[in-house]
This record gives structure tokens, C-alpha cells and sequence, in this order.
């Protein structure tokens, strides 16, 4: 087989879930993680529908993702009073199954970290292609070559820099932010599945949630692109404080608790577009190549394309210049559902009508046709069986 020994960067979703298919099919695979080691908790993500499904079981994950899930949480949309306005269900924001971010990330690793070879606390600083190979530098590490690089290090991947350009090519603004602050709680998920309830509260281009089902507070807000440095969590701080300082209904307290809640991460809501995911020796999975924020895609295109992209390397026994524009065709067509979905302005309309109309909408029956058109397109790909190459 071709091209044998492989680099990923990323150890969170669709990092593992590739190195776990591609160790599977002989490849030697190392991944690299700029964070020191696994992070624990953080928001819930989920999967929903007959093709993300699959691919689980067909990793043998489903059942500890299952053993480990939080559950279905309902919100209810209240008034500054705490009335009830509208209601959007657990079945909407959870999918089939729902988990926290790093409990999905430990599954994955201990499937894989007896196969595959783990480098934490580093990252990749330089990339340079060769007929033959790729030579990567590290920002700790000694430079290595790899024959293939895989690019799984998120919407802000430093790998899409390296080799397709600039990220503000790419990455588009959705004209909203967002914050998740704090893990479910670990009571909830030491009791188990269950139905659990939160409250959110609408101010014009502004939504505040508690014990919400991504994390324990979630705020979003309307605004164009902001001025901050990623790692300067204090100027985040003060411009969520800001934002929302003048709403209501129990946001004041929110914000105070906030103050010593130690997990914090603000971003803005954004969508990859990219002409393709593949340049050379190096592909692109996940949010690097398809991210679309809050949008209820992105972990399912993690691990669908993770599946695709190995499943092709091994089918075209290593071949890159085969593999890579199979995979490219398959994904850009499954991504389109995504289309130009943008969550903030369903979630956080910027007048006080739009709220109105938005929360009418919630009761109607054109949501549960959008719901269903929804969970249908993410079972619009047709699979292969890649996993039977192996009994060949």
C-alpha cells in the first residue's frame, strides 16, 4: 500500500475518528494536538439520523456513546417575567443521541491510542510538499516527513492556513457571536439519560440560555465582526458583560456566576466555504473544511467524512491522486444541506417582531416539516461499506 505513514492534526472529533479508521486499514498514523491533553467536558454535541448511526456502529462506539449520553433537554423561550413563550424540544437540539464534546473525544482516544501515536502540547508551524512527501515542522517537536497530512484541527485550522491561504478566505462571518460557558453539570450525567428542561430569554438580537443543552450558560448576540485576541479570555469576558447588560429576566445573575465559572470560550457563529478540501498531499475533515457553527451539522460531517476520506484511501490502496477527489466529490455534495443555514438569526432575532414571529413559528406545523426535512438530507449520502475491505 501506498503512502503509509500519515499526520493528523487535531485530537477532538473528527482527528480521532479519522486516525481510528485509517489504523484500522494499515496506515501508520501519528496525531498531533496543540493542548497539553484531552479536554474534559465542554458543550454537548449530537448525531442524529440513519447515516451518522452507522458509521458509529460501525466504529463500536454507539453503545458507550449511548452509556454516556445527557439526555434530551427541552427549552422553554420566557419573557423578562419568566412566562413561557415558546418551547423547542430536546428532539430538535439533541438529535438521537446527545454528549458532551470531551466524553465523545476519550471514546475515541481509547479506541485508538493503542494503534495510532499521540503528541500533545505541540502543533504544526510549517508544511512544504515534495514529490515524495510531506516535510512538517513543529513548534516543539523535531521536523519529520509524512507521506499525507490530514487537517482536523477545527474552523480555525492552522493546516487550511499552511496550504490553502488565509483563513478570512474562507471563513465567513455569520453576523452573530456566541459563548457557551461551563459543562453539564456532573450530577446529570452521573444519573443518566433523562428529559431535563432549561429557559432562554430572547432580547432583540440577543439570547440568553441556563442549563442549557450545549453548556450550563450559552449566550448569543448580533454584531459584526469583533476585535479581540483568541487567547485574551478578559476581553471576552468584558464584551459579553457588555452585550448583555442591559437584559433582563435573570441574566444579572448569570453574568455574576459567570465571573467564576472557569470554562469560557466566545466565538463568532461562521461558515467554511471552500472550493475544495483536498490540495496535493493534504486534505482537510471536519469544521476545517465544512464548519457551519451551531448549525446541528458539524460533528455528524466529522465523523462521516472522516469514515469517507479513510474508506477511499483504503479502497484506492494508499493512492492519494484517486482517493482525495473521491472524497472531495462525495463530501462537498453531502455538505450542501447545510446550505446557508444560520442559527442566530432563528435563535436570536435582531427585532422584537422577529422574536414574535419566531416564537409562532416554534408552535406551527411548518416546524415540524422543517424538522423532518432536516433529519432526512443528513441521511442523503450514499454510504459505502468500506469496513468489508478489510475481510478482502
Amino acid at each position: 500500500m501506498r503512502n503509509t505513514t500519515v499526520l493528523v492534526s487535531g485530537a477532538s472529533v473528527a482527528g480521532p475518528a479519522l486516525a481510528y479508521w485509517l489504523s484500522r486499514y494499515g496506515f501508520d498514523v501519528t496525531v498531533v494536538e496543540r493542548a497539553p491533553a484531552l479536554r474534559p467536558g465542554g458543550q454537548a454535541i449530537d448525531f442524529k439520523g440513519r447515516v451518522q448511526r452507522t458509521v458509529l456502529e460501525r466504529m463500536g462506539v454507539f453503545t458507550d456513546i449511548e452509556r454516556r449520553s445527557t439526555g434530551a433537554t427541552d427549552m422553554v423561550l420566557v419573557d423578562s417575567a419568566g412566562k413561557p413563550r415558546a418551547r423547542i424540544s430536546g428532539d430538535f437540539t439533541g438529535g438521537d443521541v446527545e454528549i458532551l464534546r470531551g466524553d465523545l473525544a476519550e471514546i475515541f482516544y481509547k479506541r485508538t491510542a493503542g494503534q495510532c501515536s499521540y503528541i500533545f502540547g505541540d502543533s504544526i508551524t510549517a508544511l512544504r510538499e515534495t514529490d515524495h512527501d510531506v516535510h512538517v515542522e513543529f513548534e516543539h517537536g523535531p521536523a519529520r516527513r509524512f507521506d499525507l497530512v490530514f487537517g482536523a484541527d477545527g474552523i480555525h485550522s492552522r493546516v487550511r492556513a499552511l496550504v490553502f491561504g488565509p483563513e478570512q478566505d474562507f471563513v465567513h462571518h455569520r453576523g452573530y457571536h456566541y459563548c457557551v460557558a461551563g459543562s453539564a453539570p456532573a450530577a446529570d450525567r452521573d444519573e443518566g439519560p433523562r428529559r431535563r428542561v432549561c429557559y432562554g430569554h430572547n432580547a432583540p438580537g440577543r439570547l440568553a440560555i441556563y442549563g442549557g443543552p450545549k453548556a450550563q450558560q450559552m449566550y448569543m448576540f448580533a454584531a459584526p465582526e469583533l476585535d479581540y485576541a483568541r487567547d485574551d479570555e478578559a476581553a471576552q469576558r468584558r464584551i459579553l458583560t457588555e452585550m448583555f447588560a442591559e437584559v433582563g429576566w435573570k441574566v444579572p445573575a448569570m453574568l455574576a456566576e459567570l465571573k467564576q465559572c472557569p470554562d469560557f470560550y466566545l466565538d463568532a457563529l461562521a461558515q467554511v466555504r471552500m472550493g475544495t478540501y483536498v490540495s496535493g498531499r493534504v486534505a482537510l475533515v471536519g469544521d476545517s473544511a465544512y464548519g457551519n457553527t451551531l448549525a446541528g451539522f458539524g460533528t455528524g460531517f466529522a465523523v462521516v467524512g472522516a469514515y469517507v476520506l479513510a474508506g477511499e484511501l483504503a479502497a484506492a490502496d494508499g493512492d492519494h491522486t484517486v482517493a482525495f477527489p473521491r472524497y472531495d466529490e462525495v463530501m462537498r455534495r453531502y455538505t450542501k444541506i447545510s446550505g446557508n443555514s444560520n442559527p442566530g438569526r432563528f435563535l436570536a432575532p435582531k427585532t422584537a417582531y422577529g422574536i414574535r414571529l419566531r416564537d409562532w413559528f416554534l408552535g406551527s406545523r411548518l416546524f415540524a416539516a422543517m424538522d423532518r426535512y432536516a433529519a432526512d438530507a443528513k441521511d442523503n449520502i450514499d454510504l459505502r461499506d468500506y469496513p468489508a475491505l478489510l475481510s478482502r
